[in-house]
Protein backbone atom coordinates (compact mmCIF):
# COMPACT_ATOMS: atom_id res chain seq x y z
CA UNK A 1 0.00 0.00 0.00
CA UNK A 2 1.41 3.45 -1.17
CA UNK A 3 1.69 5.55 2.00
CA UNK A 4 0.86 9.46 2.45
CA UNK A 5 3.19 11.44 4.83
CA UNK A 6 1.64 13.90 7.33
CA UNK A 7 3.02 16.73 8.14
CA UNK A 8 1.95 18.91 11.44
CA UNK A 9 2.51 22.23 10.58
CA UNK A 10 3.23 22.94 6.80
CA UNK A 11 4.31 21.07 3.65
CA UNK A 12 5.16 21.08 0.07
CA UNK A 13 5.44 18.77 -3.23
CA UNK A 14 7.36 19.17 -5.37
CA UNK A 15 8.75 17.11 -9.09
CA UNK A 16 12.01 17.57 -7.96
CA UNK A 17 14.04 16.86 -4.89
CA UNK A 18 15.93 20.10 -4.49
CA UNK A 19 12.95 22.00 -5.13
CA UNK A 20 11.25 20.38 -2.84
CA UNK A 21 14.18 21.06 0.03
CA UNK A 22 14.39 24.75 -1.32
CA UNK A 23 10.77 25.10 -0.34
CA UNK A 24 11.20 22.96 2.98
CA UNK A 25 14.25 25.60 3.94
CA UNK A 26 12.05 28.56 3.62
CA UNK A 27 9.42 27.26 5.64
CA UNK A 28 11.67 26.71 9.13
CA UNK A 29 13.04 29.99 8.15
CA UNK A 30 9.87 30.99 8.85
CA UNK A 31 8.83 31.95 5.41
CA UNK A 32 5.16 31.74 3.91
CA UNK A 33 4.42 29.33 1.12
CA UNK A 34 4.41 32.03 -1.13
CA UNK A 35 7.86 32.66 0.08
CA UNK A 36 8.62 29.23 -0.37
CA UNK A 37 6.72 28.66 -3.58
CA UNK A 38 9.17 31.40 -5.59
CA UNK A 39 12.48 29.80 -3.84
CA UNK A 40 10.90 26.43 -5.39
CA UNK A 41 10.02 27.84 -8.80
CA UNK A 42 13.62 29.40 -9.06
CA UNK A 43 15.63 26.06 -8.06
CA UNK A 44 13.13 23.80 -10.64
CA UNK A 45 13.44 26.59 -13.28
CA UNK A 46 17.39 25.57 -13.17
CA UNK A 47 17.37 21.92 -12.71
CA UNK A 48 14.48 21.01 -14.73
CA UNK A 49 14.77 22.65 -18.12
CA UNK A 50 13.11 20.25 -20.78
CA UNK A 51 9.80 21.58 -18.41
CA UNK A 52 10.22 25.21 -17.52
CA UNK A 53 12.43 28.24 -16.92
CA UNK A 54 12.60 31.40 -16.67
CA UNK A 55 11.45 31.89 -20.05
CA UNK A 56 8.34 30.84 -19.46
CA UNK A 57 5.11 31.12 -17.90
CA UNK A 58 3.18 30.44 -14.51
CA UNK A 59 0.02 30.83 -13.10
CA UNK A 60 -1.15 30.39 -9.51
CA UNK A 61 -3.79 29.25 -7.36
CA UNK A 62 -3.78 31.24 -3.48
CA UNK A 63 -6.20 30.27 -0.73
CA UNK A 64 -6.21 32.69 2.43
CA UNK A 65 -6.68 30.98 5.59
CA UNK A 66 -10.28 32.90 5.92
CA UNK A 67 -11.37 31.28 2.13
CA UNK A 68 -10.56 33.87 0.13
CA UNK A 69 -9.27 32.48 -3.32
CA UNK A 70 -7.09 34.46 -5.61
CA UNK A 71 -5.58 33.39 -9.31
CA UNK A 72 -2.17 34.86 -10.01
CA UNK A 73 -1.50 35.55 -14.24
CA UNK A 74 2.17 35.29 -15.07
CA UNK A 75 1.50 34.85 -18.86
CA UNK A 76 2.82 36.70 -21.39
CA UNK A 77 1.43 38.12 -24.89
CA UNK A 78 2.73 37.77 -28.54
CA UNK A 79 5.07 40.53 -29.67
CA UNK A 80 4.63 43.96 -31.12
CA UNK A 81 6.25 41.79 -33.85
CA UNK A 82 4.71 38.97 -34.00
CA UNK A 83 2.24 38.98 -37.09
CA UNK A 84 1.12 36.66 -40.00
CA UNK A 85 2.16 39.21 -42.44
CA UNK A 86 5.75 38.72 -40.71
CA UNK A 87 5.49 34.42 -40.39
CA UNK A 88 3.88 34.56 -44.05
CA UNK A 89 6.68 36.78 -45.04
CA UNK A 90 9.18 33.81 -43.74
CA UNK A 91 7.60 30.98 -45.45
CA UNK A 92 6.07 30.33 -42.98
CA UNK A 93 2.72 28.11 -42.80
CA UNK A 94 2.20 27.91 -39.08
CA UNK A 95 4.10 28.64 -35.86
CA UNK A 96 7.27 26.98 -36.37
CA UNK A 97 7.97 24.82 -32.88
CA UNK A 98 11.64 25.36 -32.49
CA UNK A 99 13.90 28.34 -33.17
CA UNK A 100 14.28 32.09 -32.83
CA UNK A 101 10.85 32.28 -34.57
CA UNK A 102 8.97 30.04 -31.88
CA UNK A 103 9.80 32.43 -29.47
CA UNK A 104 7.65 35.10 -30.03
CA UNK A 105 5.39 35.43 -26.55
CA UNK A 106 6.73 37.69 -23.29
CA UNK A 107 7.92 35.32 -20.35
CA UNK A 108 5.72 36.25 -17.51
CA UNK A 109 6.74 33.54 -14.69
CA UNK A 110 9.05 36.36 -13.15
CA UNK A 111 6.56 39.11 -13.45
CA UNK A 112 4.66 36.25 -11.35
CA UNK A 113 7.33 35.64 -8.47
CA UNK A 114 7.54 39.64 -8.08
CA UNK A 115 3.59 40.13 -8.18
CA UNK A 116 3.31 36.91 -5.75
CA UNK A 117 6.10 38.48 -3.18
CA UNK A 118 5.05 41.91 -3.30
CA UNK A 119 1.18 39.42 -1.94
CA UNK A 120 3.75 37.81 0.74
CA UNK A 121 4.85 41.26 1.96
CA UNK A 122 1.91 42.69 2.62
CA UNK A 123 0.72 39.21 4.85
CA UNK A 124 4.04 38.86 6.90
CA UNK A 125 6.42 38.26 4.62
CA UNK A 126 9.89 38.87 5.61
CA UNK A 127 12.17 36.82 3.72
CA UNK A 128 14.98 38.66 0.91
CA UNK A 129 14.95 38.20 -1.79
CA UNK A 130 18.60 37.13 -2.22
CA UNK A 131 17.88 34.18 0.32
CA UNK A 132 14.81 32.71 -1.78
CA UNK A 133 16.91 32.68 -5.00
CA UNK A 134 20.09 31.68 -3.29
CA UNK A 135 19.25 27.60 -4.09
CA UNK A 136 18.88 28.12 -7.67
CA UNK A 137 22.11 30.58 -7.68
CA UNK A 138 24.03 27.58 -6.06
CA UNK A 139 22.71 24.88 -8.49
CA UNK A 140 23.26 26.54 -11.44
CA UNK A 141 26.85 28.31 -10.27
CA UNK A 142 28.26 25.15 -8.90
CA UNK A 143 26.27 22.28 -10.94
CA UNK A 144 23.34 19.86 -10.61
CA UNK A 145 22.64 16.22 -11.42
CA UNK A 146 20.51 15.74 -14.38
CA UNK A 147 17.10 14.56 -13.75
CA UNK A 148 16.50 10.95 -14.42
CA UNK A 149 13.32 12.53 -15.56
CA UNK A 150 15.37 15.01 -18.21
CA UNK A 151 16.96 11.91 -19.27
CA UNK A 152 14.68 10.14 -20.29
CA UNK A 153 12.48 12.29 -22.39
CA UNK A 154 14.49 12.60 -25.82
CA UNK A 155 13.33 15.40 -27.46
CA UNK A 156 14.00 15.66 -31.30
CA UNK A 157 17.79 16.45 -30.88
CA UNK A 158 18.11 16.94 -35.14
CA UNK A 159 15.56 20.01 -34.42
CA UNK A 160 16.85 21.51 -31.40
CA UNK A 161 20.76 21.58 -32.12
CA UNK A 162 19.41 23.92 -34.74
CA UNK A 163 18.43 26.21 -32.18
CA UNK A 164 20.83 29.19 -31.08
CA UNK A 165 22.36 27.81 -27.33
CA UNK A 166 21.06 24.84 -26.95
CA UNK A 167 23.55 22.30 -27.72
CA UNK A 168 26.43 24.29 -25.77
CA UNK A 169 24.00 24.59 -23.11
CA UNK A 170 21.84 21.28 -22.26
CA UNK A 171 23.89 18.63 -24.32
CA UNK A 172 27.37 17.27 -22.71
CA UNK A 173 30.35 17.09 -25.79
CA UNK A 174 27.70 17.29 -28.62
CA UNK A 175 25.65 14.55 -27.20
CA UNK A 176 22.68 13.37 -25.05
CA UNK A 177 23.75 13.19 -21.68
CA UNK A 178 24.51 10.08 -19.79
CA UNK A 179 22.87 9.13 -16.38
CA UNK A 180 24.88 10.62 -13.48
CA UNK A 181 25.92 13.88 -15.56
CA UNK A 182 26.02 16.98 -14.25
CA UNK A 183 25.53 19.96 -15.46
CA UNK A 184 26.22 23.68 -14.53
CA UNK A 185 24.64 27.11 -16.25
CA UNK A 186 26.74 30.05 -15.08
CA UNK A 187 24.80 32.51 -17.24
CA UNK A 188 21.69 32.08 -15.83
CA UNK A 189 23.28 31.71 -12.18
CA UNK A 190 24.57 35.44 -13.23
CA UNK A 191 21.30 36.56 -14.95
CA UNK A 192 19.48 35.09 -11.10
CA UNK A 193 22.16 36.60 -9.29
CA UNK A 194 21.91 40.11 -10.41
CA UNK A 195 17.97 39.74 -10.05
CA UNK A 196 18.68 39.00 -6.81
CA UNK A 197 20.92 41.74 -6.27
CA UNK A 198 18.76 44.80 -7.95
CA UNK A 199 15.30 42.88 -8.17
CA UNK A 200 13.02 41.19 -10.08
CA UNK A 201 11.36 44.12 -12.03
CA UNK A 202 14.98 44.70 -13.46
CA UNK A 203 13.92 41.42 -15.98
CA UNK A 204 11.19 43.66 -17.72
CA UNK A 205 12.47 47.12 -16.82
CA UNK A 206 16.22 47.09 -16.10
CA UNK A 207 19.32 45.89 -17.24
CA UNK A 208 18.63 42.32 -17.77
CA UNK A 209 15.55 43.36 -19.97
CA UNK A 210 18.45 45.47 -22.31
CA UNK A 211 20.30 42.24 -22.70
CA UNK A 212 17.31 39.82 -23.32
CA UNK A 213 15.88 42.30 -25.84
CA UNK A 214 19.04 42.79 -27.60
CA UNK A 215 18.80 38.83 -28.01
CA UNK A 216 15.57 38.85 -29.25
CA UNK A 217 16.85 41.37 -32.20
CA UNK A 218 19.93 39.36 -32.66
CA UNK A 219 18.35 35.89 -33.06
CA UNK A 220 15.20 37.44 -34.96
CA UNK A 221 12.46 36.97 -32.14
CA UNK A 222 9.51 38.94 -32.46
CA UNK A 223 9.89 40.77 -30.31
CA UNK A 224 11.19 44.17 -28.46
CA UNK A 225 12.17 46.13 -25.33
CA UNK A 226 9.19 47.96 -24.96
CA UNK A 227 7.32 44.69 -25.22
CA UNK A 228 9.15 43.52 -22.26
CA UNK A 229 8.64 46.97 -20.48
CA UNK A 230 4.79 46.71 -20.60
CA UNK A 231 4.84 43.37 -19.12
CA UNK A 232 2.70 43.18 -15.72
CA UNK A 233 1.32 39.97 -14.16
CA UNK A 234 -1.89 40.48 -12.64
CA UNK A 235 -4.36 38.94 -10.50
CA UNK A 236 -7.63 37.62 -11.61
CA UNK A 237 -10.68 36.14 -10.22
CA UNK A 238 -10.51 31.96 -10.67
CA UNK A 239 -13.53 29.62 -11.90
CA UNK A 240 -15.05 27.65 -9.53
CA UNK A 241 -17.46 25.03 -9.37
CA UNK A 242 -19.64 23.84 -6.43
CA UNK A 243 -20.39 19.87 -6.03
CA UNK A 244 -21.78 18.13 -3.49
CA UNK A 245 -19.10 18.09 -0.37
CA UNK A 246 -16.61 20.23 -2.46
CA UNK A 247 -15.58 23.44 -4.12
CA UNK A 248 -13.28 23.18 -7.02
CA UNK A 249 -11.03 26.19 -8.10
CA UNK A 250 -9.31 26.20 -11.51
CA UNK A 251 -8.11 28.94 -13.67
CA UNK A 252 -9.81 31.22 -15.93
CA UNK A 253 -9.13 31.51 -19.81
CA UNK A 254 -6.30 31.53 -21.63
CA UNK A 255 -5.76 28.23 -19.71
CA UNK A 256 -7.86 25.30 -19.91
CA UNK A 257 -9.12 25.53 -15.84
CA UNK A 258 -12.70 25.56 -17.62
CA UNK A 259 -12.01 21.99 -18.90
CA UNK A 260 -10.98 20.60 -15.60
CA UNK A 261 -13.82 21.73 -13.99
CA UNK A 262 -16.19 20.65 -16.93
CA UNK A 263 -14.67 17.24 -16.55
CA UNK A 264 -15.34 16.68 -13.18
CA UNK A 265 -18.93 18.64 -13.23
CA UNK A 266 -19.63 15.92 -15.70
CA UNK A 267 -18.31 13.01 -13.96
CA UNK A 268 -20.63 13.96 -11.31
CA UNK A 269 -23.76 14.24 -13.02
CA UNK A 270 -23.52 10.66 -14.15
CA UNK A 271 -23.42 9.18 -10.55
CA UNK A 272 -20.48 6.61 -10.70
CA UNK A 273 -20.39 4.60 -7.79
CA UNK A 274 -17.09 2.88 -8.30
CA UNK A 275 -13.81 4.22 -9.41
CA UNK A 276 -10.89 2.42 -11.56
CA UNK A 277 -13.93 0.26 -12.49
CA UNK A 278 -15.21 0.53 -16.88
CA UNK A 279 -17.33 2.95 -15.77
CA UNK A 280 -15.46 5.54 -13.92
CA UNK A 281 -12.41 5.13 -17.18
CA UNK A 282 -15.50 5.42 -19.79
CA UNK A 283 -17.42 8.49 -18.34
CA UNK A 284 -13.92 10.25 -17.56
CA UNK A 285 -12.98 10.07 -21.10
CA UNK A 286 -16.38 10.56 -22.67
CA UNK A 287 -16.22 13.78 -19.84
CA UNK A 288 -12.86 14.46 -21.66
CA UNK A 289 -14.68 15.06 -24.96
CA UNK A 290 -17.27 16.92 -24.04
CA UNK A 291 -15.14 19.01 -22.20
CA UNK A 292 -12.67 19.40 -25.08
CA UNK A 293 -15.19 20.59 -27.41
CA UNK A 294 -15.92 23.56 -25.53
CA UNK A 295 -12.64 24.26 -24.25
CA UNK A 296 -11.73 25.00 -28.33
CA UNK A 297 -14.42 27.66 -27.58
CA UNK A 298 -14.08 29.19 -24.24
CA UNK A 299 -10.00 28.78 -23.50
CA UNK A 300 -8.73 31.59 -25.28
CA UNK A 301 -7.58 35.47 -24.77
CA UNK A 302 -10.63 36.80 -23.03
CA UNK A 303 -10.05 40.14 -24.18
CA UNK A 304 -10.69 38.42 -27.62
CA UNK A 305 -13.80 37.12 -26.60
CA UNK A 306 -17.35 37.58 -25.77
CA UNK A 307 -18.11 34.46 -24.38
CA UNK A 308 -18.11 33.85 -20.78
CA UNK A 309 -16.73 30.40 -19.28
CA UNK A 310 -19.21 30.70 -16.35
CA UNK A 311 -22.05 30.37 -18.88
CA UNK A 312 -21.32 26.39 -19.29
CA UNK A 313 -19.92 25.75 -15.99
CA UNK A 314 -23.91 26.32 -14.67
CA UNK A 315 -25.30 23.12 -13.26
CA UNK A 316 -27.98 22.62 -16.04
CA UNK A 317 -25.58 23.38 -19.02
CA UNK A 318 -23.37 20.62 -17.37
CA UNK A 319 -26.24 18.19 -17.09
CA UNK A 320 -26.97 18.78 -20.77
CA UNK A 321 -23.55 17.36 -21.64
CA UNK A 322 -23.97 14.54 -19.28
CA UNK A 323 -26.76 13.91 -20.95
CA UNK A 324 -25.21 13.36 -24.47
CA UNK A 325 -23.14 10.64 -23.02
CA UNK A 326 -23.71 7.01 -23.95
CA UNK A 327 -22.21 4.33 -20.88
CA UNK A 328 -22.28 1.89 -23.09
CA UNK A 329 -20.22 3.22 -25.84
CA UNK A 330 -17.61 5.55 -27.31
CA UNK A 331 -17.98 8.66 -29.06
CA UNK A 332 -15.46 9.93 -31.65
CA UNK A 333 -14.20 12.81 -31.08
CA UNK A 334 -11.01 14.45 -32.93
CA UNK A 335 -8.34 16.44 -30.91
CA UNK A 336 -6.10 18.64 -31.41
CA UNK A 337 -2.65 18.73 -30.87
CA UNK A 338 -1.21 19.68 -27.30
CA UNK A 339 1.78 18.53 -25.87
CA UNK A 340 2.91 19.93 -23.11
CA UNK A 341 6.36 19.99 -20.43
CA UNK A 342 5.40 22.20 -17.00
CA UNK A 343 6.02 21.65 -13.74
CA UNK A 344 3.01 21.77 -10.97
CA UNK A 345 4.12 22.36 -7.06
CA UNK A 346 1.90 23.09 -4.09
CA UNK A 347 3.01 24.41 -0.57
CA UNK A 348 0.70 25.04 2.55
CA UNK A 349 2.58 26.77 5.59
CA UNK A 350 1.78 27.15 9.18
CA UNK A 351 -1.42 29.33 9.00
CA UNK A 352 -2.82 27.68 6.45
CA UNK A 353 -2.08 29.84 3.24
CA UNK A 354 -2.24 27.13 0.13
CA UNK A 355 -0.84 27.56 -2.88
CA UNK A 356 -1.13 25.58 -6.43
CA UNK A 357 1.54 26.32 -8.99
CA UNK A 358 2.41 25.93 -12.34
CA UNK A 359 5.63 26.97 -14.40
CA UNK A 360 6.41 26.20 -17.79
CA UNK A 361 8.22 26.90 -21.17
CA UNK A 362 5.34 24.70 -23.30
CA UNK A 363 7.11 21.46 -25.39
CA UNK A 364 10.49 19.70 -23.91
CA UNK A 365 12.93 22.97 -23.87
CA UNK A 366 10.68 24.76 -25.33
CA UNK A 367 11.86 26.75 -28.39
CA UNK A 368 15.08 25.62 -27.84
CA UNK A 369 16.42 28.95 -27.81
CA UNK A 370 19.05 29.79 -25.25
CA UNK A 371 19.90 33.88 -25.03
CA UNK A 372 23.41 34.22 -25.24
CA UNK A 373 23.96 36.81 -22.57
CA UNK A 374 21.76 36.14 -20.09
CA UNK A 375 21.13 32.29 -20.47
CA UNK A 376 17.70 32.69 -21.08
CA UNK A 377 15.53 29.18 -22.05
CA UNK A 378 12.70 30.69 -23.96
CA UNK A 379 9.23 29.05 -24.31
CA UNK A 380 7.62 28.24 -27.23
CA UNK A 381 3.93 28.65 -26.33
CA UNK A 382 3.10 30.85 -29.16
CA UNK A 383 2.89 27.61 -31.04
CA UNK A 384 -0.88 27.33 -30.60
CA UNK A 385 -1.17 30.54 -32.38
CA UNK A 386 -3.20 29.86 -36.02
CA UNK A 387 -1.90 31.80 -39.01
CA UNK A 388 -4.46 31.23 -41.16
CA UNK A 389 -8.80 30.22 -39.49
CA UNK A 390 -9.19 28.78 -35.62
CA UNK A 391 -10.45 30.44 -32.66
CA UNK A 392 -7.04 31.50 -32.02
CA UNK A 393 -5.03 33.82 -34.76
CA UNK A 394 -1.59 35.31 -33.76
CA UNK A 395 -1.99 38.54 -33.12
CA UNK A 396 0.31 41.06 -31.53
CA UNK A 397 -0.78 41.50 -27.88
CA UNK A 398 -2.64 38.35 -27.83
CA UNK A 399 -1.99 35.27 -25.11
CA UNK A 400 -1.89 31.86 -26.96
CA UNK A 401 -4.40 29.28 -25.35
CA UNK A 402 -2.57 27.65 -22.72
CA UNK A 403 -2.83 23.99 -21.60
CA UNK A 404 -1.41 24.70 -17.87
CA UNK A 405 -4.02 25.04 -14.97
CA UNK A 406 -3.26 24.57 -11.50
CA UNK A 407 -6.20 23.53 -9.16
CA UNK A 408 -7.63 23.95 -5.94
CA UNK A 409 -10.42 22.19 -3.64
CA UNK A 410 -12.39 23.22 -0.72
CA UNK A 411 -14.00 20.47 1.54
CA UNK A 412 -17.12 21.05 3.73
CA UNK A 413 -15.33 19.68 6.61
CA UNK A 414 -12.93 22.08 6.05
CA UNK A 415 -10.19 20.42 4.49
CA UNK A 416 -8.14 22.48 1.46
CA UNK A 417 -6.24 20.40 -1.16
CA UNK A 418 -4.12 22.19 -3.91
CA UNK A 419 -3.57 19.88 -6.39
CA UNK A 420 -2.25 19.60 -10.25
CA UNK A 421 -0.10 17.86 -12.71
CA UNK A 422 1.98 18.76 -15.91
CA UNK A 423 1.08 16.82 -19.50
CA UNK A 424 -0.44 18.80 -22.20
CA UNK A 425 -3.92 17.41 -23.01
CA UNK A 426 -3.55 15.26 -20.22
CA UNK A 427 -3.45 17.62 -17.41
CA UNK A 428 -7.16 18.25 -16.78
CA UNK A 429 -7.72 14.40 -17.46
CA UNK A 430 -4.75 13.52 -14.20
CA UNK A 431 -6.32 15.72 -12.42
CA UNK A 432 -9.86 14.48 -12.43
CA UNK A 433 -8.58 11.11 -11.68
CA UNK A 434 -6.45 12.33 -8.79
CA UNK A 435 -9.38 13.65 -7.76
CA UNK A 436 -12.14 11.55 -7.92
CA UNK A 437 -9.72 8.94 -6.81
CA UNK A 438 -9.20 11.01 -3.92
CA UNK A 439 -12.97 11.82 -3.09
CA UNK A 440 -13.98 8.48 -3.31
CA UNK A 441 -11.77 7.47 -0.52
CA UNK A 442 -8.38 6.58 -1.76
CA UNK A 443 -5.54 7.51 0.31
CA UNK A 444 -3.80 10.94 -1.25
CA UNK A 445 -0.79 9.16 -2.44
CA UNK A 446 -2.40 5.99 -3.16
CA UNK A 447 -4.36 8.40 -5.63
CA UNK A 448 -1.53 9.93 -7.35
CA UNK A 449 0.16 6.11 -7.50
CA UNK A 450 -2.41 4.62 -9.70
CA UNK A 451 -2.49 3.74 -13.05
CA UNK A 452 -3.57 6.43 -15.36
CA UNK A 453 -5.11 6.89 -18.78
CA UNK A 454 -4.96 9.25 -21.37
CA UNK A 455 -7.18 10.12 -24.36
CA UNK A 456 -6.00 11.97 -27.22
CA UNK A 457 -2.65 13.56 -27.84
CA UNK A 458 -0.45 14.30 -24.92
CA UNK A 459 3.22 14.54 -24.35
CA UNK A 460 5.29 12.50 -27.10
CA UNK A 461 2.18 10.81 -28.50
CA UNK A 462 0.73 11.75 -32.13
CA UNK A 463 -2.86 10.04 -32.09
CA UNK A 464 -6.13 9.81 -30.34
CA UNK A 465 -6.25 6.76 -28.41
CA UNK A 466 -7.09 5.52 -25.34
CA UNK A 467 -3.68 5.10 -23.68
CA UNK A 468 -3.32 3.60 -20.24
CA UNK A 469 -0.11 2.60 -18.67
CA UNK A 470 -0.02 -0.97 -17.63
CA UNK A 471 -1.54 -1.97 -15.04
CA UNK A 472 -5.59 -1.56 -15.08
CA UNK A 473 -7.36 -5.14 -14.75
CA UNK A 474 -7.53 -6.83 -17.87
CA UNK A 475 -11.41 -7.07 -17.33
CA UNK A 476 -11.32 -2.87 -17.25
CA UNK A 477 -9.78 -3.33 -20.99
CA UNK A 478 -11.77 -5.77 -22.31
CA UNK A 479 -14.72 -3.71 -21.57
CA UNK A 480 -13.33 -0.42 -22.90
CA UNK A 481 -12.78 -2.39 -25.59
CA UNK A 482 -16.43 -3.72 -26.42
CA UNK A 483 -17.19 -0.06 -25.65
CA UNK A 484 -15.67 1.00 -29.05
CA UNK A 485 -12.71 2.90 -27.06
CA UNK A 486 -9.19 2.20 -29.59
CA UNK A 487 -6.44 1.04 -26.64
CA UNK A 488 -2.76 1.40 -26.70
CA UNK A 489 -1.39 0.19 -23.55
CA UNK A 490 2.23 1.82 -22.73
CA UNK A 491 4.59 -0.71 -21.77
CA UNK A 492 5.87 0.79 -18.68
CA UNK A 493 3.71 0.80 -15.39
CA UNK A 494 4.71 4.72 -14.37
CA UNK A 495 5.58 6.66 -17.28
CA UNK A 496 6.39 10.53 -17.46
CA UNK A 497 3.86 10.90 -20.55
CA UNK A 498 1.01 10.13 -17.98
CA UNK A 499 2.10 12.97 -16.13
CA UNK A 500 3.64 14.51 -12.65
CA UNK A 501 1.00 15.17 -10.53
CA UNK A 502 0.94 16.31 -6.70
CA UNK A 503 -1.45 17.52 -4.12
CA UNK A 504 -1.55 18.72 -0.41
CA UNK A 505 -4.68 18.54 1.88
CA UNK A 506 -4.64 20.42 5.48
CA UNK A 507 -7.74 19.45 7.70
CA UNK A 508 -9.77 21.76 10.05
CA UNK A 509 -7.09 20.54 12.66
CA UNK A 510 -4.20 21.64 10.21
CA UNK A 511 -2.55 18.65 9.76
CA UNK A 512 -1.52 18.29 6.60
CA UNK A 513 -0.85 14.98 3.84
CA UNK A 514 1.13 15.96 1.09
CA UNK A 515 2.52 13.27 -1.81
CA UNK A 516 4.02 13.89 -5.33
CA UNK A 517 4.22 11.37 -8.52
CA UNK A 518 6.40 9.13 -8.37
CA UNK A 519 7.30 8.69 -12.12
CA UNK A 520 8.73 12.66 -11.40
CA UNK A 521 11.96 13.05 -9.59
CA UNK A 522 10.79 14.58 -5.99
CA UNK A 523 8.21 14.39 -3.59
CA UNK A 524 7.44 15.45 -0.55
CA UNK A 525 8.35 17.23 2.68
CA UNK A 526 7.82 20.04 5.23
CA UNK A 527 7.62 20.50 9.11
Amino acid sequence: MTSTEVFSHAAVAAPHRLATIAGRDVLAQGGNAVEAMVAMAAVIAVVYPHMNGIGGDGFWLLREPKGRVRALDASGAAGSLATIERYRKAGFERIPARGPMAALTVPGAVGGWALALEYAAAIGGRLALRDLLAPAIGHASRGYPISGSELRSHPDLAELMDCPGFSDTYLVDGEWPKAGATRRHEKLAGTLDHLASVGLADFYRGDVAREIASDFERLGCPMTRVDLEKYTARLREPLSLSLPGRTLYNFPPPTQGLASLLILGIYEELGIKQVDSFEHVHALVEATKRAFALRERYCIDPNFTELEPEDVLDRRAIGREASLIAMDRAATYPLAEAKGDTIWMGCIDNNGLAVSYIQSIYWEYGSGCVLPRTGILMQNRGVSFQLEGGPNPLRPGRKPFHTLNPALATFADGRVMPYGTMGGDGQPQIQAQVMTRYHAGMGLAEAIDAPRFIYGRTWGTTSGLLYLEDRFDPSILRALERAGHELSIHPQPYADGFGHAGALVRNARGRIEAAHDPRADGGADGL
